[in-house]
């Protein structure tokens, strides 16, 4: 066990064969249904993906915002490269290939349920309902996604040295990487709130 626990890629890999164990056999003893590997199986299976990524992205934007940047005042100075040079770059690569991975999977999951279009139309023309509120939904998650590639990234890099910036430039783009992110922040609670009232609503 320990050698599982003490290596995080043991730990995923683990995690994952436990998943298919309760879905194959635990699934199968007390359903007595039997595995199909059909179309609606594999709807679930990208919805999984989907939500699986989601919570690694929202959390790591959530720790950003509730930890990390609240907590750097409190950190002396000496300490701070600790932050800056080691742990914050982790968190973006996980931060941004982790909204990449959940947009990507959404949209994989609306073409594979047919409402990708109407999605993006909010339901104009379809009825409204169901489809305008995943489509407010997916377009508050496309424009948390734009920020996070094509602002917060570009903006962290001159804040954590990774590309050339001169002080003033580091200090624009560190208020310019903070207020984005609390923008996904804030659009992230009616996100969420879409996504999950139309999958308990209509999905």
């Amino acid at each position: 066990m320990a050698a599982i626990l003490t290596s995080l890629r043991n730990t995923v890999i683990a995690g994952f064969v436990l998943a298919v164990i309760v879905f194959v056999v635990i699934g199968a003893i007390t359903t007595g249904y039997s595995l199909k590997f059909n179309p609606e199986f594999w709807k679930f299976i990208v919805r999984w993906l989907h939500v699986l990524s989601g919570i690694m992205w929202i959390g790591m934007l959530y720790y950003f915002n509730f930890v990390q940047t609240p907590g750097m005042p409190k950190i002396p100075d000496e300490q701070k490269p600790a932050v800056t040079k080691v742990i914050a770059p982790e968190a973006l690569f996980w931060f941004r290939w982790g909204a990449m991975s959940t947009i990507t999977f959404g949209i994989i999951l609306a073409l594979l349920n047919g409402y990708f279009v109407d999605a993006v139309l909010l339901g104009i023309g379809s009825g409204g309902g169901g489809k305008t509120l995943i489509g407010i939904g997916m377009w508050l998650g496309t424009i948390m996604w734009f920020n996070v590639w094509f602002i917060i990234w570009p903006a962290q890099k001159k804040v954590l040295g990774i590309v050339n910036a001169t002080p003033d430039e580091k200090k624009a783009a560190g208020r310019t990487g903070l207020l984005f992110s609390r923008t996904n922040t804030m659009l992230s609670i009616p996100m969420l709130y879409c996504m999950i009232s139309y999958q308990n609503a209509w999905g």
